[in-house]
């Protein structure tokens, strides 16, 4: 026990000093709650960790390493893109008052950048004024050398679930009571991760990775479901997948059809409009998970196109989308049924 202890202090205490991450081009420090709407955001948060205590594993290809971008999204917005991270963290956001649930999130950004601020950080500010702890997921994008890109992504999603898990009871969360959420490409990591938590993607390398990477429950929100030719994101799957993907890594990223009993409860929100990721991507999950017979509630918003995270108007009906999943959560766990 004692080494195991010590196993997860250097885990977490890898990457505990901004400066550390700014080094490798993850940004710099800058807390989440000081990100005014014309401000320029930066990361990471105050308070975040290190997915590895040394270097990521699997081998990359020489190249020149990529900054982070800042871009102006809407009016005088910034949102923060972030490419070129050979070192993944997780940012996290505490409410005043956590009731013990926790959220990894996912941003989006079709697998070619993440979303980091809209996605990401201001997710996690919603959420952690309903209660609830959000650890925001800072990974390794496929395209960017590695030579295992297709599973790079779910690579760093399992360990980052996996490090929560074990440390849950220095973040104050329930073990018991950790989801899953992501946002395009970022919910098609999310749902690889829902029904692909315990495939054998990386070597094991400490005690953390005997821990389950199982979400408790899990949250799709305009997500890319499958990595079908001209049925999906178009860019999502060539940047996952790459120019000639295998056939079992095709069918290991169908997510919809990878759905089964013990898949965890799923919520997913779409719009019909959504001309970047097809609607039919949410149908599919939908009707994987009603196959399946797991818990699955869905809003099929009339308006909204994509990419709105906790950006649409108050007036639209979409904008109540983190009020329902704060309920909706609390239905699925106050049930029992995992």
């Amino acid at each position: 026990m004692h080494n195991r202890r010590n196993i997860l202090a250097l885990s977490l205490g890898a990457a505990a000093a901004p400066a550390a991450a700014a080094a490798q081009g993850n940004g710099s420090a800058l807390p989440p709650g000081a990100l005014a709407p014309s401000s320029t955001p930066s990361w990471p948060p105050r308070e975040n960790f290190a997915l590895w205590p040394g270097a990521a594993p699997g081998a990359r290809l020489p190249e020149p390493l990529l900054r982070p971008e800042i871009t102006g999204r809407t009016g005088d917005y910034h949102d923060l893109w972030m490419r070129g991270v050979v070192r993944p963290d997780v940012g996290v956001v505490r409410p005043r008052r956590p009731d013990g649930r926790a959220v990894l999130i996912m941003p989006g950004g079709g697998y070619s950048f993440t979303s980091i601020r809209k996605e990401g950080l201001d997710v996690a500010l919603a959420l952690a004024a309903r209660g609830i702890t959000g650890f925001v997921l800072n990974y390794r994008l496929p395209g960017e050398g590695w030579v295992d890109r297709a599973n790079t992504p779910l690579v760093d999603a399992q360990r980052a679930l996996r490090l929560i898990r074990a440390n849950a009871e220095r973040f104050r969360v329930d073990p018991r009571r950790i989801g899953a959420l992501g946002f395009s490409a970022g919910g098609h990591l999310a749902a690889s991760l829902l029904t692909q938590h315990d495939a054998p993607v990386y070597r094991r390398l400490d005690a953390v990775d005997a821990v389950s990477a199982k979400p408790d429950f899990g949250g799709l929100l305009y997500a890319v479901s499958n990595m079908d030719p001209g049925r999906s994101h178009g860019g999502s799957r060539a940047n996952l997948l790459g120019p000639n993907p295998e056939p079992a890594m095709e069918r290991r990223y169908a997510c919809d059809r990878n759905i089964t009993r013990e898949t965890p409860p799923l919520f997913i929100v779409h719009a019909q409009d959504d001309a970047t990721v097809p609607f039919m991507n949410a149908m599919d999950l939908f009707a994987g998970a009603r196959a399946a017979r797991i818990p699955v509630e869905a809003h099929f918003l009339l308006r909204g196109g994509h990419g709105f995270a906790t950006r649409l108007p108050t007036g639209d009906s979409g904008s109540l989308w983190p009020d329902l999943y704060d309920r909706w959560i609390g239905e699925v766990l106050g049930s029992g049924k995992r």
